[in-house]
Parts: structure tokens; C-alpha cells; sequence
């Protein structure tokens, strides 16, 4: 797995997974339930991750969106 986006905000991950989602990319967004452990929902940024294999298809997507 590869790191493409870490943010607190929501809704551009939920933006940036529907972007790759269209591309045939699955994603896995990390650290959620560890921000909500932790008390506050935006105190740990969420990271979103594609496979390896996918990685530079997503880098040039996203690159693309201007969102890299």
C-alpha cells in the first residue's frame, strides 16, 4: 500500500476516493477510527491508500486533477 492523500479534511477524501473510484483505483482510508479514539475527529489526519500496483496510476490521476 502507498500513501496518496493525508488530510482532516472529509470531504476532499471522500472526493479524492470517488476520483480514483471512477478510474477502476480501490482505495483504503487509514487512521479513522484512531482520530476517533483519540477524542476529537481532527486531531489525526485520515490517510488514504491505493495498492502498489495502482500507485502511479493514482499519482497521474490525481496529478492530473491538481490534487497531488
Amino acid at each position: 500500500m502507498r500513501i496518496v492523500a493525508a488530510s482532516n479534511d472529509m470531504i476532499r477524501l471522500s472526493f479524492l476516493t470517488a476520483l480514483l473510484a471512477d478510474a477502476g483505483i480501490e482505495t483504503v482510508m487509514l487512521d479513522g477510527h484512531t482520530s476517533v479514539l483519540e477524542g476529537s475527529a481532527g486531531a489525526i489526519p485520515r490517510r488514504l491508500a491505493v495498492s502498489t500496483d495502482d500507485f502511479p496510476r493514482a499519482e497521474r490521476l490525481l496529478r492530473d486533477a491538481g490534487e497531488w
